[in-house]
């Protein structure tokens, strides 16, 4: 894409979702730092069941330690990986608590300190939290990049690169949500919704499908 199908590419998604957020489920930075790390491999609507209960008795890394450790498999026992992601979370807050007073820190840097946090959960906390113009690769934004020909690269850190240098100044902060939801919802994995897509004709994709499946009866 050129830099005027770019600008056009993200000006269709925002008209068609205006104001678009995380579907995770939080009352605050750390409740979504939380959240983030849960949601590796694994769904959002799968972490959201597990975290609402949670997150009524879990606001700070204090009632995170309080809570315990056991107590904490419990509750996200639903969600895969739970041992080593309830192993992380404690041993985050343990961290947030002597390192940062308790709060969640406002850089990428520091938050990579954290057990269990790598670049793209740090640039979601960034993002959702602080409103930082920041580009988290998960696997949707990864296909989308590559298979409309937006960013294409051969790992997550070189698709966030050309995201970086690519994106409009207008749509830099919501970016990242914009390409996830179309991942997520229209460009999909096995069977990309062509028919129904706002930016078919700006995307490089040959194999292109036109035809809705139709449902037997």
């Amino acid at each position: 894409m050129n830099r005027a199908q770019v600008f056009e590419f993200f000006r269709r998604l925002a008209e068609d979702n205006p104001a678009p957020e995380t579907e995770l489920e939080y009352g605050n930075p750390y409740q979504l730092l939380v959240a983030v790390t849960l949601s590796a491999q694994a769904t959002d609507a799968s972490v959201n069941i597990a975290t609402r209960p949670l997150f009524r008795e879990v606001r700070t890394p204090a009632d995170m330690l309080a809570l315990g450790g056991e107590a904490l498999k419990d509750r996200i026992r639903t969600i895969g990986l739970f041992n080593t992601k309830a192993k992380n979370v404690m041993l985050m807050a343990q961290r947030l608590i002597a390192h940062f007073g308790g709060e969640v820190p406002r850089s990428r840097e520091a938050l990579m300190t954290l057990p269990g946090v790598g670049r793209k959960t740090a640039n979601v906390v960034l993002n959702c939290a602080f409103g930082e113009e920041t580009f988290a690769v998960d696997t949707h934004i990864f296909r989308v990049g590559n298979r409309t020909g937006l960013a294409r690269g051969k790992t997550p850190d070189e698709v966030e690169t050309k995201l970086e240098k690519r994106v409009p100044a207008p749509f830099r902060l919501n970016a990242h949500h914009w390409l996830i939801l179309h991942g997520r919802y229209t460009c999909k994995a096995r069977l990309p919704e062509c028919w129904r897509c706002v930016v078919v004709d700006l995307c490089a994709y040959k194999a292109k499908v036109f035809e809705k499946p139709r449902v037997r009866t």
